[in-house]
């Protein structure tokens, strides 16, 4: 971040929770970025993509992108412009596997609400899981609170509770699917923000 954007307010405010979330491992700093942000990118996605729900996973995976890496800002352009480039990067390459996969998805439509093994082929914890849970409560908790209402009650269910996927697909009246899929999103962007934040610290 060697690089000088314009000194407006909002650049030198960035520029400082920068500062703080990268050479001090800030997890204020981090949850402050993406609450600026978040509602912005979100709409764009938004437009981008027509889906309410897709546009929350993909701004939830920008922020993990963008955390994960973060040392190539080099600040020559304004960090949020660095944020949207991720962003529409993003989505765009999201769109195109979805044009992609539109048939095989459809062919599957059925299936991914009663099939346990749509999302996942083993119930055995993988590493990303097995990490988030050796993290400090606390700190994982931090995270958690950036994430939507419906991610936020999945991951207190799957680890703060310790429930299964049936458990939480019943209690939550949702197709098992639908619960592994969305635990699978929001797992990916806790262990990207973790891993990061730890490698900070």
């Amino acid at each position: 971040m060697d690089g000088k954007p314009e000194h407006t307010k909002k650049a030198q405010r960035d520029m400082a929770l920068l500062e703080k979330a990268v050479k001090h491992g800030d997890q204020q700093a981090f949850a402050e970025l993406m609450r600026l942000y978040k509602d912005t990118i979100f709409f764009m996605l938004l437009k981008m993509t027509g889906n309410p729900d897709d546009a929350e996973d993909l701004c939830i995976e920008t922020f993990g992108k963008a955390f994960t890496n973060i040392k190539q800002y080099n600040g020559k352009y304004a960090f949020s412009t660095w944020l949207f480039r991720i962003a529409t990067n993003n989505c765009i390459d999201f769109v195109r596997k979805q044009k992609k996969n539109v048939l095989n998805h459809e062919a599957n439509e059925d299936v991914a609400d009663h099939d346990e093994t749509y999302y996942f082929v083993s119930e055995m914890v993988n590493p990303e899981e097995s990490f988030i849970r050796s993290q400090k409560l606390e700190l994982v908790r931090q995270v958690v609170d950036t994430l939507k209402p419906r991610y936020r009650r999945l991951i207190a269910m799957r680890y703060y509770e310790e429930q299964s996927y049936e458990e939480i697909a019943t209690a939550l009246n949702l197709p098992l699917g639908t619960v592994k899929a969305q635990l699978f999103r929001a797992r990916e962007f806790l262990y990207r923000t973790l891993n990061n934040m730890k490698e900070r610290m």
